[in-house]
Formats: structure tokens, C-alpha cells, sequence
């Protein structure tokens, strides 16, 4: 039996700097990747290392027998692999080495219903299988990241001291927590990751109003992200924003964003958020309109033709006042809050059908550092849902809803003015739509209703007396 307290497969860049995160806080990990490069890769590093301390903490290994003979008993094992059939091949191949009580662990971004299925075969087998959705990057993973689990109860408590450990701390709470059982860590943070695409959609089309309405340049955008991230909108995405803008092309001159293509890439999480959107029939619509908002950016051969042939308004320069930039930092404020709103309805939806009881406050208050979408926001949406569990939607939170009454003239007026432009607004425009219909009393859905019962007889409900009915059109 081994003294090493945590296993580590996978040694790419979050692999490798989990390692030495855990090994920071002094926990011995033993490490393995089934590719010899990235071993040796590794190894190379940790002979490079300056703290030979810290490289004491971390032994390699050759093999996943050697990996699982170094930990100690009940042993824990980590999985930094890519999804899908690799974790599942990895499983296999580690279940014949194991025995009850031990713990895999899968750190990678894999889809919810998988980790549900992986968890109830380890359980058959009197182990146990949690899913960990670790967000933060790899700065996130060396020095701390936001940390979502899910799984069973008692094996993440054998595992919590180390993960609390080399979590992110927000006012020394760690930004860590098991938020429900087998899959409900992963789908949070695909939901996490689904609110990052509305959020950055969100600024990306701030920061287009700004350079094709206003003709303000990349330096100029920049400083005004920076001016921003001092006010409510403080995160990391205005941080890094306002960086990316302001950089210098290092092969040329200029602006390295003016040369950078408008081809915007995915993982996929994005479309598993939209995925379960409507799947759990939550109107998850602007996170949705993020996502394909980049499957129109992929469309770029297309777009460029498109450009000469269809017409449309021509972009005349907006005086850009303080005001304006004031309303539209008041349009992307009231954005976000509806990102978080629709994101955190999502996550109420499943846990109920799944019964997960995830605890939103809980969330929330792991979401405040570490991660991407960490932001001073949250401490107002943890503290939103502490005073009201049942809170129906986070627009409905006075604080929030005063936000949105505050927003909101200046937020129609930037949607009116970048519309009139011709300038395309995906994000902005389906998040006041969303907001619209979430406060209307009265949709628009009997026509639809009475257009369903003429062709297909679907019947429908009538406002005055109970029952369905059908029209002989």
C-alpha cells in the first residue's frame, strides 16, 4: 500500500497543474499519462522546477499499476482526459486494479447524462465515481480554480480536505462544494460554461456598438472596459477584455485585435447548455443566441460574399458622449444579469427533475472566484437567493429588479440605436425580448394556441372556465 493521496491520469495542461497545485498545499500525488511524451514532458518540468520541495510532493509513474500501488487506502484518482470515450476506455482499465471503497474521479468537461451512467456503474461495484466540473483555466488549476461536484456524499467528504485545499478562496471560504449527486456537478458548470458564452457574446457586441456605431478605436474600447470593471460590473471577462483590447500586435502594428480573425471557436458546452434549455423547456435564449452567434462567426466565407450583395443601413458615426457610453454600460449590465437569470433558472429546472436539491446560493458563492465568469455580481445573486431559496427568477430579486428598472430606457435606446445601424446584436436583443416576455402577463400564445387547434386539433384552454376545448374552425 501506497502514501501518495491523490492520482492524477492526464498530464496536459490542467493535468500537470492540478499536480502541483496539490502538491503546493502539501499532499503527495502520484501522477501518470498513457502518452510517454507528455511524461516526459512532465518530468522535464519538474527537473526545471525551482522548489525542489514541491517536487518532492510529486512522483511519476510509468504505468496505472504503479499509479494505483503508490496511494493510499481509500484511493482516490483523478481523471484529466478527454471526454467521451476516453474517460469510459480509462474507467475500464483502472476498475480491475481497484477495490470497494475507492474513489475515480472525472475532472474534465463531460456531459452530465455520461457522468450519471459512469457513477451508477462504479456504484454496482462498490466504488464510488464523482464528476467535478473545474473551471478557472490553467492559471485557475495551478494556483486555484472553482470546483462544481457531484457524487456521493461520504466519498467527497473523504476527499474535501483536498479539495478545499487547492480551491479558490473568496473571503477564506473555498470556492468548492458538492452540489448534488452524480451528474449535478457537470451540468453546472455546463451551465457555467453557457452563461460564459452569453456573457461574453454580451461584451463582444458592447465593445462592436462601440467600434462601428461610435468609430472608437481598440485603445479607446479598452480603457472603457477598464472604467467599467471599477463600477457593478467588476469580472474577469471586463478584466481580460480590456487587455485583449489594448494589446499591441507584436507582429506588426497596431492593435493585435484588429488582425485577429472573427471566427470564433466551441467546445461544445455552449450547445449542451442550449441542449438542456430545451430539454427542461427553460427559455434559456440568450445563452442560445450565443451559441449560434458563433456559429455565424464560423459562417465567414459566406458572410464576406453576403456582405456585397445584401443591403443594409450604412454605419454614420454616433457622437460618443459620455452618455452613451454610460447607456450602453447600463445596456450590458441589465445583459448579464438576465445571462445569470436565465443560466440559474436552467440549473433550478434540472435539479428538480433530476432531484438533485442543488442549493443556488451554494453556487453562486463558488462562482465568486476562480472561475471565468467570477464577478462581483454574484455576491448580490448569493445573497439574493439566501433570502429567498424559492426565488422563481433572479429578475425578480428586489435589488435586481431595481437594476433593471434603472437600465432599462438606456438599454432599449442602445438596441434601437445599433439596430438602426445594421449592427448585429444577438445577445443585447434576445435578453430584453426575454425580459419582455418574462414580465408579461399576456403573451401572444392563444393565437398560437388556436392556430395549433385549426390544423391539428390540438384543442386548447379557455381564460373563463376550466378544460380543454376544440373549435370546429
Amino acid at each position: 500500500m501506497g502514501r501518495h493521496n491523490i492520482g492524477i491520469v492526464g498530464l496536459g495542461v490542467m493535468g500537470r497543474n492540478l499536480a502541483l497545485n496539490f502538491a503546493d498545499k502539501g499532499f503527495e500525488v502520484a501522477v501518470f499519462d498513457p502518452w510517454e511524451k507528455a511524461r516526459e514532458s512532465f518530468a522535464e518540468q519538474l527537473a526545471n522546477e525551482v522548489n525542489t520541495d514541491l517536487t518532492k510532493q510529486v512522483t511519476l509513474v510509468d504505468s496505472k499499476r504503479s499509479l494505483v500501488d503508490e496511494l493510499a487506502s481509500p484511493r482516490f484518482i483523478l481523471f484529466m482526459v478527454k471526454a467521451g470515450e476516453p474517460v469510459d476506455a480509462m474507467i475500464q482499465s483502472f476498475i480491475p486494479l481497484l477495490k470497494r471503497g475507492d474513489s475515480l474521479i472525472d475532472g474534465g468537461n463531460s456531459h452530465f447524462q455520461e457522468t450519471i451512467i459512469r457513477e451508477r456503474l462504479l456504484n454496482e461495484k462498490g466504488m464510488h465515481f464523482f464528476g467535478i466540473g473545474i473551471s478557472g483555466g490553467e492559471e485557475g488549476a495551478r494556483n486555484g480554480p472553482s470546483m462544481m461536484a457531484g457524487g456521493n456524499k461520504d466519498a467527497y467528504e473523504r476527499a474535501r480536505p483536498m479539495l478545499d485545499a487547492i480551491a479558490a478562496k473568496y473571503e477564506d471560504a473555498p470556492c468548492c462544494a458538492l452540489v448534488g449527486s452524480d451528474g449535478a456537478g457537470h451540468f453546472v458548470k455546463t451551465v457555467h460554461n453557457g452563461i460564459e458564452y452569453a456573457i461574453m457574446q454580451i461584451i463582444s457586441e458592447a465593445y462592436m456598438i462601440m467600434r462601428d456605431v461610435y468609430h472608437l478605436d481598440a485603445q479607446w474600447c479598452g480603457r472603457v472596459f477598464d472604467e467599467w470593471n471599477e463600477t457593478d460590473l467588476q469580472s474577469y471577462l471586463i478584466e481580460i477584455s480590456a487587455k485583449v483590447l489594448q494589446k499591441k500586435d507584436d507582429l506588426g502594428s497596431g492593435a493585435l485585435i484588429d488582425m485577429i480573425m472573427d471566427n470564433a471557436g466551441q467546445k461544445g458546452t455552449g450547445r449542451w447548455s442550449s441542449e438542456a434549455a430545451l430539454h427542461y423547456g427553460v427559455p434559456a435564449i440568450t445563452i442560445a443566441e450565443s451559441v449560434f452567434a458563433r456559429s455565424m462567426a464560423a459562417m465567414k466565407d459566406e458572410r464576406v460574399f453576403a456582405s456585397a450583395k445584401l443591403e443594409g443601413p450604412r454605419c454614420n458615426a454616433a457622437v460618443a458622449a459620455g452618455s452613451s457610453i454610460g447607456s450602453l454600460r447600463n445596456a450590458v449590465v441589465a445583459a448579464v444579469i438576465v445571462a445569470y437569470a436565465q443560466g440559474l433558472g436552467l440549473i433550478t429546472a434540472a435539479s428538480k427533475e433530476q432531484k438533485w436539491d442543488i442549493d443556488i446560493t451554494e453556487v453562486a458563492k463558488i462562482w465568486r472566484n476562480g472561475c471565468v465568469i467570477r464577478a462581483s455580481m454574484l455576491d448580490d445573486i448569493a445573497k439574493a437567493y439566501l433570502e429567498t431559496p424559492d426565488l422563481a427568477n433572479l429578475m425578480c430579486a428586489p435589488v435586481f429588479a431595481q437594476k433593471l428598472a434603472d437600465c432599462q430606457k438606456d438599454w432599449r435606446s442602445c438596441l434601437h440605436l445599433a439596430i438602426k445601424q445594421g449592427v448585429p446584436i444577438p445577445a443585447l436583443s434576445s435578453a430584453v425580448a426575454y425580459y419582455d416576455g418574462y414580465r408579461s402577463a399576456r403573451l401572444s400564445a392563444n393565437l398560437l394556441q388556436g392556430q395549433r387547434d385549426f390544423f391539428g386539433a390540438h384543442t386548447y384552454e379557455r381564460i373563463d372556465r376550466e378544460g380543454l376545448f376544440h373549435t370546429q374552425w
